[in-house]
C-alpha cells in the first residue's frame, strides 16, 4: 500500500543511540577513570562530547526529535535507581561520599561491598543491574542527570525528548533486597514510587521538555491482571497530573497484547509500538481497540535489533495503514539503537555485495528519515531511495552467497537419533569418573584467562606485520604454558588452556566458519565497559577445517591433568551474532550445530577427555511470551544435543550459562543432557542451586562461587560459605567448584588470588565432608 501524505507532517525519531563513540571513547575514559589515569572532570567532558556528537549525527540524518537521558556511564537501569533514590544500604555511604565513585561501586562492587546483581535485558545480550528493593525502601527524586542532559540538548538547538525507564517496568525488573523475604513483590511499592516519577516529570517540564518518553517493555511479556491493573493505575495517575509534559509510553521487543488496551485508554498523549516482525500483531491489535484517536503514535518499523536493511515498500504499507488509526503517526526504530553497531560505512573489509545489505545505527537513522519523508510527502518524494532499496533487497534475495546446497542437504538428513547420546547419564558418569579420577568437589574454571596487554600487542604486531605467524604462535604457546603451570601449582583439577588465541567466544569461531563475516568496528555494548563485535551470519554455515583441535592438543601435551576443549554452542552463536532473517532460526541453529558437531568429534578423536560447549544465551533467547517457549526450546535443545551427541560415553560434556534467570528454563537445561553444567550463582547467592534441586536435576553442576564481573577478590571463607550453601541443594558427589564465568576481563593479580582462594575453599569443605563421613 502506498501511503497518502500524512495530515500532519510525520516526524522521525529514535528511542536511544549507541553510547560508546566511534572509537569506544566512553570505554577508554571510564576504564581510565577506574585506573586513576582520567579525572572526573575529563570523564564528564568525554561523555558530554559523545552526547553532542550523537545528537548532531541524528539531526544531520534528518531526525526531528532526539532522545536525551539514554546516555549512561554504565547502565540506564542503574541510572533509574539513582533517579528514584533506590540505593542499597551497603552502598549508601559511598554514594553520599562521592556520587560517581558510589555509582561505579554499585555496578562493580568494591573489595568489601558486593555489587548489584546483573542479568540480561529481556531477550537481548545487554545486561542491566537489578534494582534491590524491600518494604522499607524509601524513594526520593533526583532528576539532576535527566534535567542536565535535556538542557544540554536544548541549548544546542535540538528538539529533545527525555527517555526514562517506566515505573512499572522498573518495579517488575527489581528483586527483593538482601535480607528481605524472597516472596516480597516490588510492585507493591508502586504507590510509593509514582509521586517520585511525578516529581521528575515536573522537573523535566520546568527544564523545557515538551514530551517525555516512559519505556515499558515489561508489558510485552505475559502479565497478570494485577500487573495490568498496576499499569492502568500508573498512567491514570501520571497522566492525571497537572504539572507534567506530554507523555509517550513506549513498548518494544514484541506484541503488547492485553496491555495495549490498557495503555490506549490511559490519559497519555502518545504510544510507541513495535511494528517489525516481532511486533507485527500490534497492527491488528491496534485496529481492534479502535486505534488511538487524538493521540500520537510512534511506529517502530525499522528493526532496531538486527543489521539488515529495511524494506521501504513494506514499511510504507504498514505506515499507510496506521495513518487511519492515530491522530499523528511518526516513524522510529523498533527499539533503542543501543543494540546495533554505530556505522556500517566504517566496515571497509566487507564484500561490497554484502555491505549493501547492511544498516547499522547511522544507516537506520537515515532509513527512518526516508520513511518519514515518504509518509509526509508520498512516495513521489522518495522515488530514488525506493528504487535503490528494491535493488539492494533483490541483490540479497538472489545471491549465491546465502545458500549452500550441500549444507542444506546434510541438515535435512538429520534424524532424532543424531541428537541422543549412545548411553544414559548413569552409564556415562561411571565411565567418566573411572577415566578422569577426580576428587570430591572437583575444581575448574570456565575457559578464558586474562587477556593481557601483551596478548593484545601480539595481535596488533601480527596484523601490522611486525611479527610473523611463527613469532605470534610462540607468544601464544608461552601464554598457554604459563596458564597451565599456574593452574597446576594452584591445584585446579580440570584445566583450561586460557584461550589466548581467541579474540571473542563467538567471533573466533565465526571467522573460521563459512556463512559468517566479521566486522572491524561493529562494537555493541554488552554491559558497562564490555563491548563485543557480533559477527554477521549472512549465509549457510559449514566448517572447512578444525578450529580448536590444534591448541587443545598442544595444551593437553603439556600436562597430565585433563584439559577441557572449549567451544561456543549453537544457540549462543546465533544470539550473539546478527543472524540472517530470511529463514527460521531453528534451521540456522541446525546448520551451526552440525559444524560444531564435527569439531566436537575431532576433539574427542585427538584425545580430549572433557569438552565444554557454552550456551550462556539459552535463557536470553527465550521468547518473551510463554506461548512461544516450547517451540523455541525444542530447536534450541535439539541443536545442543546434535552438537554433543556423537561422542563416546566416557567423554564428559560440559556446558556453561551465566547472568540470566535460570529458573525459567530448568527443564530445558535438563533436556540438554550435558554431563556437567556450570552456572553463575555468586551475585544471586546460589539461587540457581535451589532451582536445580527443586526440579530434581540429576546431573553434575557447578554454581559459581566467584563473581568475575567485579574486581573484588572473594576470600576463602566467602567461597567456602557459598559452597556449603550449594551443598544444601546439590549432593557433594555432583557438585563442582568454579567461578561464575570466564576470566577474560579480569587482571592476573585478582585472578591468581581468587583462584587460590577458590581451591582453598574446596579443600576446606572437602575436609569437612571427610570428617563428617568418617
Amino acid at each position: 500500500m502506498t501511503p497518502k501524505p500524512a495530515a500532519a507532517a510525520a516526524r522521525a525519531t529514535v528511542y536511544g543511540y549507541p553510547r560508546q563513540g566511534e572509537n569506544r571513547e566512553l570505554k577508554k575514559a571510564v576504564e581510565g577513570y577506574w585506573k586513576g589515569r582520567v579525572d572526573a572532570g575529563a570523564l564528564r567532558e568525554t561523555a558530554a562530547e559523545l552526547r553532542r556528537s550523537s545528537w548532531r549525527q541524528l539531526t544531520e540524518a534528518g531526525l526531528h526529535e532526539v532522545p536525551t537521558g539514554d546516555f549512561s556511564y554504565y547502565d540506564h537501569v542503574l541510572d533509574t535507581s539513582v533517579m528514584v533514590g533506590a540505593v542499597p544500604d551497603r552502598h549508601r555511604a559511598a554514594v553520599e561520599a562521592d556520587a560517581l565513585d558510589g555509582y561505579f561501586a554499585m555496578a562493580r562492587g568494591t573489595q568489601d561491598v558486593a555489587p548489584l546483581e546483573m542479568t540480561k535485558w529481556f531477550d537481548t545480550n545487554y545486561h542491566y543491574l537489578v534494582p534491590e528493593l524491600g518494604p522499607d525502601t524509601v524513594f526520593t527524586a533526583d532528576s539532576r542527570k535527566q534535567v542536565a542532559e535535556l538542557k544540554e540538548a536544548l541549548a544546542l538547538g535540538h528538539s529533545a525528548r527525555p527517555v526514562l525507564v517506566g515505573p512499572v517496568t522498573y518495579l517488575l525488573l527489581a528483586k527483593p533486597a538482601q535480607g528481605v523475604a524472597p516472596d516480597f513483590e516490588p510492585l507493591t511499592l508502586l504507590d510509593r514510587l509514582l509521586p517520585v516519577y511525578a516529581e521528575v516529570l515536573a522537573d523535566l517540564r520546568a527544564a523545557g521538555a515538551e514530551w517525555v518518553q516512559l519505556d515499558e517493555p515489561a508489558l510485552v511479556q505475559d502479565r497478570t491482571p494485577a500487573e495490568l491493573n498496576a499499569a492502568a493505575r500508573t498512567y491514570r495517575d501520571l497522566g492525571g497530573a497537572t504539572d507534567r509534559p506530554k507523555l509517550l509510553v513506549a513498548s518494544y521487543f514484541g506484541r503488547l497484547g492485553d496491555a495495549l488496551g490498557v495503555l490506549a485508554k490511559a490519559p497519555v498523549e502518545g504510544l510507541a509500538l513495535d511494528f517489525t516482525e516481532s511486533g507485527a500483531a500490534n497492527l491488528e491489535d491496534l485496529a481492534a481497540v479502535g486505534g488511538l484517536p487524538g493521540k500520537r503514535l510512534v511506529a517502530g518499523v525499522v528493526n532496531g535489533r538486527n543489521i539488515w536493511i529495511n524494506d521501504y515498500q513494506k514499511s510504507l504499507g504498514t505506515l499507510g495503514t496506521l495513518l487511519g488509526l492515530a491522530d499523528q503517526v511518526d516513524v522510529a526504530a523498533s527499539c533503542s539503537l543501543l543494540h546495533v553497531p554505530l556505522d556500517a560505512a566504517a566496515e571497509r573489509g566487507i564484500d561490497p555485495q554484502i555491505a549493501r545489505w547492511l544498516a547499522f545505527a547511522r544507516q537506520k537513522t537515515a532509513e527512518i528519515a526516508v520513511l518519514a519523508r515518504g509518509l509526509a510527502q508520498g512516495t513521489d518524494g522518495i522515488t530514488a531511495e525506493l528504487a535503490a532499496n528494491r535493488a539492494d533487497l533483490a541483490s540479497r534475495t538472489g545471491s549465491a552467497l546465502t545458500r549452500d546446497p550441500a549444507v542444506r542437504a546434510r541438515a535435512a538428513a538429520v534424524t532424532d537419533a543424531d541428537g541422543r547420546r549412545s548411553q544414559p547419564y548413569a552409564v556415562r558418569t561411571a565411565a567418566q569418573r573411572a577415566q578422569l579420577g577426580l576428587p570430591l568437589l572437583p575444581t575448574t574454571t570456565i575457559g578464558s584467562f586474562p587477556q593481557t596487554s601483551e596478548l593484545r600487542v601480539a595481535r596488533a604486531d601480527l596484523r601490522a606485520g611486525r611479527i610473523d605467524a611463527a613469532g605470534y604462535e610462540e607468544r601464544i604457546k608461552d601464554e598457554i604454558r604459563e596458564v597451565l603451570s599456574f593452574q597446576e601449582k594452584t591445584g585446579i583439577d580440570v584445566l583450561v588452556h586460557g584461550e589466548p588465541e581467541r579474540n571473542d567466544m563467538v567471533q573466533y569461531f565465526a571467522e573460521q566458519l563459512t556463512g559468517y563475516l566479521a566486522t572491524e568496528h561493529g562494537w555493541v555494548q554488552s554491559y558497562g565497559t564490555r563491548y563485543v563485535r557480533p559477527p554477521v551470519l549472512a549465509g549457510d554455515i559449514s566448517r572447512p577445517d578444525p578450529m580448536t583441535v590444534r591448541w587443545t592438543t598442544y595444551s593437553q601435551a603439556q600436562t597430565s591433568k585433563p584439559v577441557k576443549g572449549m567451544l561456543t554452542g549453537p544457540v549462543t552463536m546465533l544470539a550473539w551474532s546478527f543472524v540472517r532473517d530470511d529463514q527460521p532460526l531453528g534451521d540456522t541453529a541446525r546448520q551451526v550445530a552440525l559444524a560444531l558437531r564435527d569439531e566436537v568429534n575431532d576433539l574427542e578423536a585427538a584425545g580430549t577427555p572433557v569438552i565444554q560447549v557454552d550456551e550462556p544465551a539459552l535463557r536470553e533467547t527465550l521468547p518473551l511470551r510463554a506461548a512461544e517457549h516450547a517451540a523455541y526450546l525444542a530447536w534450541a535443545t535439539e541443536s545442543f544435543r546434535l552438537t554433543t551427541s556423537g561422542v563416546r560415553p566416557d567423554t564428559q560434556i560440559h556446558t556453561h550459562m551465566c547472568y540470566a534467570e535460570f529458573g525459567d528454563i530448568v527443564r530445558a537445561i535438563d533436556d540438554l543432557d550435558a554431563d556437567v553444567i556450570s552456572l553463575e550463582a555468586a551475585r544471586s547467592h546460589m539461587q540457581v542451586a535451589d532451582e536445580l534441586a527443586e526440579h530434581g536435576y540429576p546431573r553434575e553442576a557447578g554454581p559459581g562461587v566467584w563473581d568475575i564481573h567485579s574486581p573484588r577478590v572473594p576470600g576463602t571463607g566467602e567461597a567456602a560459605a557459598l559452597l556449603r550453601k550449594g551443598l544444601e541443594a546439590i549432593p557433594a558427589e555432583r557438585l563442582w567448584v568454579n567461578p561464575d564465568c570466564g576470566l577474560k576481563t579480569r587482571g592476573w593479580p585478582e585472578t591468581r588470588a581468587s583462584l587460590e582462594n577458590l581451591v582453598a575453599a574446596a579443600r576446606e569443605v572437602r575436609a569437612e565432608l571427610a570428617s563428617e563421613r568418617s
